[in-house]
């Protein structure tokens, strides 16, 4: 039997499994969200999404028996709601987190009720209407990436607004096709940083507007991927639009997300937020 791992520098990388009879996104972000808890092991991610059938469940508890049998005991991460695949799938020697059934049978029991225990599939096409409305947010802010259109820019949820290289379209590709929100994100540049006033297309949808800032080593280290030795990487360069910048978003009273230290995740969570804030604020 494989042996636990300690956690040294020399440790040997611990095997993680994902499964789900669905996409897997769930079982991933929990289990991940247990892992980060111990950053001095190394972990060596394997997903298995789309376990239907119990032969694909037997199949794969074939490989966890096989991991089993490795140097390192394996962790694996369940989201599988399907009772036949489940049951299978417990048929490993590999110890197995089950998050369904963990808080499955919590919420069955509070309620008084069983769940249907079939594959939501909640990233999937199971709510035609809500990947529709994500469907359509990815395509509006793709037109509407980078400045490229100011066509039906009133239909944005949000507008992100930043110098060059401060994360506003992961971050805005992340809101469209998670949250399924319209955003629409426009680069400031050195026309714009000189003036005192916001440029005239989004003085009209201040209330959609969010800034993002970085710090000066990381703007000019990223930008000094894309352009080597360059005036736009430059730490001067750098400092100065992101100093006009922070100028203009407070002129404006427009809120600001550093995204220097935050993932694309963090960073989205915190626009929402400021979005409904600001939705209420408004009485809408």
């Amino acid at each position: 039997m494989a042996e636990p791992v300690a956690s040294v520098p020399d440790a040997p990388v611990v095997p993680v499994f994902f499964l789900s009879d669905s996409t897997g996104i769930s079982a991933e972000t929990m289990g991940n969200a247990l892992l980060i808890q111990f950053p001095d092991i190394r972990f060596e991610r394997t997903l298995f999404p789309f376990i239907t059938t119990v032969d694909e469940a037997k199949r794969v508890v074939a490989l966890l028996d096989e991991a089993m049998d490795g140097p390192v005991t394996p962790l694996v991460f369940t989201t599988a709601a399907d009772d036949t695949v489940r049951h299978e799938l417990a048929r490993t020697r590999a110890p197995v987190i089950d998050f369904f059934d963990i808080h499955m049978s919590r919420v069955e029991e509070i309620l008084g009720l069983r769940g249907l225990h079939e594959a939501a599939r909640l990233h999937g096409v199971g709510d035609i209407r809500s990947y529709n409305t994500r469907m359509a947010a990815v395509e509006f802010t793709i037109e509407h990436d980078d400045g490229q259109s100011v066509r039906g820019l009133e239909k944005a949820d949000v507008i992100l607004i930043a110098p060059s290289r401060c994360g506003k379209t992961p971050t805005s590709m992340y809101l469209a096709l998670q949250h399924g929100l319209f955003v629409a994100n426009y680069p400031l540049v050195d026309e714009d940083l000189e003036r005192t006033d916001l440029p005239a297309l989004l003085n009209d949808h201040l209330p959609q507007c969010v800034g993002l800032t970085t710090t000066v080593e990381r703007l000019s280290r990223v930008r000094n991927e894309r352009r080597p030795g360059s005036r736009y990487a430059s730490a001067e360069q750098c400092r100065w639009e992101l100093r006009r910048a922070g100028d203009l978003y407070a002129a404006n009273r427009i809120p600001v997300i550093d995204s220097s230290s935050r993932s694309v995740e963090e960073m989205s969570t915190l626009i929402v937020q400021t979005r409904t804030h600001n939705l209420k604020k408004a009485g809408t």
